[in-house]
């Protein structure tokens, strides 16, 4: 489950029209966000938004701390998700983020099976092999959220 806490409101409302809507599907959020109404998208959006982020709950591996730092600018991570990788309108916040729900993210746009409202993160995802995702996944948990 990913760390909603801290992460931009536009980005978690869209998050829950993408459930409620079909484009993304979960078991756990499908069913949830499905009766949401837009003014109730928008409140848990500012809701969530507005709490601190906990601190990472993982320390990212010395080997993967410059390797994954190259990565992200490598692969323009920053360009979007912010220099500090905190999220910014309906970009999400990585820094602090779940590590195996980071992995299964980036496995999903590679695979293209991930909604990619854009089409961005599927593009920037092609290229980054199976180490490369574990790497930016353990680098990006170990990142303190602001």
């Amino acid at each position: 489950m990913p760390s909603l806490a801290g992460q931009p409101a536009q980005f978690v409302a869209m998050a829950l029209y993408q459930f409620r809507e079909g484009n993304r599907k979960d078991p756990q959020m499908t069913p949830m966000a499905s009766k949401l109404t837009n003014a109730e998208m928008n409140e848990l959006a500012a809701y969530f938004s507005g709490q601190k982020p906990a601190p990472p709950a993982r320390k990212t591996a010395p080997d993967n701390a410059a390797a994954g730092k190259r990565l992200a600018e490598r692969h323009h991570c920053v360009q979007c998700h912010g220099p500090a990788l905190t999220g910014q309108q309906h970009i999400p916040r990585l820094a602090g983020q779940q590590y195996q729900y980071l992995k299964n993210q980036l496995r999903g746009f590679k695979a293209q099976t991930r909604a990619d409202i854009d089409g961005n993160m599927t593009s920037a995802a092609q290229p980054l092999s199976e180490k490369d995702i574990e790497t930016l996944a353990d680098y990006l948990s170990g990142l303190g959220a602001r």
